[in-house]
């Protein structure tokens, strides 16, 4: 069982085929069908490689190049940051947050560990809308960089500047910009305006999570077992997914 629609398996069924035909490839073990079905239930119930592989009668080695050329094909249509800022403009706000995706390292693998979230993995940002729908999912970075130091490496802060586009985000990205609002700092000692200015902020930032909690429901990306270099094409990827899953 696969709780997701039947028409987004039917979908990516479609680009599958799309795909095959383009690399005028042989015949193969799984229709374009199945070939979907494996995909998705390895990125939304995190089964391994064996397990899925095993489920559909084929070999650890070809499940993974089935979801090696899905997640490709899927990442590419991954609206870039500029595209997915189109349509928008002063006046408009978008909610900037960060996540962290975790996945198995040693210890030894310092670049990969959150001191925020005391584990590994890598760090994500998401560009959403007022409700929480996600507009953008970042590359991935180390989970030792930091919320604001990632968002000016992706051009975030600069592309919603020169947009003129209102930024709503937490603490972590305080002094990013004049378009990016924060909560202010000491709040028991703050006046009652700034108490309900941060209210009102955290009111309308509350959405963010959802963008997340969506990403997240593909299971994969509760912990990661690939490859840190393969974890932002996932991304892309699920964020494909969700697009088609709920293009309102």
């Amino acid at each position: 069982m696969l709780d997701v629609p039947h028409e987004l398996v039917e979908h990516v069924s479609w680009l599958i085929h799309t795909r095959r035909c383009e690399l005028r490839s042989r015949w193969r073990k799984l229709g374009c069908f199945k070939q979907a079905l494996l995909v998705l239930a390895h990125l939304r119930k995190n089964e391994t490689l064996a397990q899925v592989g095993a489920g559909f009668g084929v070999s650890e080695a070809t499940a993974w190049r089935y979801v090696d050329e899905t997640v490709e094909v899927l990442a590419a249509w991954a609206p870039g940051l500029r595209e997915a800022l189109v349509g928008l403009g002063e006046g408009d706000f978008v909610i900037v947050d960060g996540t962290l995706i975790p996945t198995d390292r040693i210890k030894a693998d310092e670049p990969y560990y959150s001191q925020k979230h005391r584990k590994h993995g890598m760090n994500v940002q998401v560009v959403a809308t007022p409700d929480g729908t996600p507009l953008w999912f970042s590359p991935a970075l180390p989970g030792r960089t930091h919320d604001l130091t990632a968002a000016r490496a992706h051009g975030i802060v600069q592309a919603c500047l020169t947009r003129e586009v209102l930024v709503l985000a937490d603490r972590a990205y305080q002094g990013a910009g004049v378009t990016v609002r924060t909560p202010y700092y000491r709040y028991a000692e703050l006046p009652e305006h700034y108490q309900q200015y941060n209210r009102d902020h955290a009111r309308l930032r509350a959405p963010g999570e959802r963008a997340f909690a969506r990403l997240k429901s593909w299971r994969l990306l509760r912990r990661a077992r690939c490859s840190t270099n393969r974890i932002g094409r996932t991304i892309s990827a699920v964020h494909t997914l969700l697009t088609w899953e709920n293009p309102g």
